[in-house]
């Protein structure tokens, strides 16, 4: 397959990524643009575009988002309006209660329950991605999926308390 074709294959996955990660369409494709901009400047024919794809996307993700709280001070926030679908039917109204609890994880959760559970990647190339250790990965999936399981059953999670 052809670098063209892979990136062009590609497209739809970035895109899923990109929204979670911003929530946010115009901001979701400007990020894919970058994102595939870049990488048609550094790939090889042959190589296995889509992890290089996801660590490209990844790191602009995360130094936007350095820059933009540097710069302006902003507190990230949810941007639950441009996430809204309509509740016509029940799947849809059990999509908003997964978007809503996914909401509430960590950033760090989030990004390796995308990668992992919506994108299919495996442990090694999620470390990979995101440029931490497997172990991290797995801890991370297992107390993303733990939280994600209380949120969506009602159950609170404990406080975290300080050892004196």
């Amino acid at each position: 397959m052809t670098t063209l074709a892979s990136l062009e294959q590609a497209i739809p996955a970035l895109r899923r990524y990109a929204w979670s990660l911003l929530r946010n369409t115009a901001d979701a494709d400007d990020l894919v643009q970058d994102c595939l901009l870049r990488a048609l400047d550094r790939v090889d024919d042959g190589a296995d575009m889509r992890p290089f794809l996801f660590t490209v996307m990844h790191n602009l993700h995360v130094s936007r988002w350095r820059s933009l709280r540097r710069r302006a001070g902003i507190t990230v926030q949810d941007q639950d309006a441009d996430a809204a679908v309509p509740a016509a039917q029940q799947a849809s109204s059990e999509m908003q209660d997964v978007l809503r609890a996914m909401a509430q994880l960590t950033y760090e959760q989030r990004d390796v329950l995308l990668l992992v559970g919506v994108e299919g990647f495996g442990y090694d190339e999620a470390a990979r991605i995101l440029n931490i250790p497997v172990g991290t990965v797995m801890s991370r999936l297992s107390r993303a999926r733990d939280r994600l399981r209380d949120i969506t059953e009602g159950r609170q999670q404990p406080a975290l308390r300080r050892v004196k």
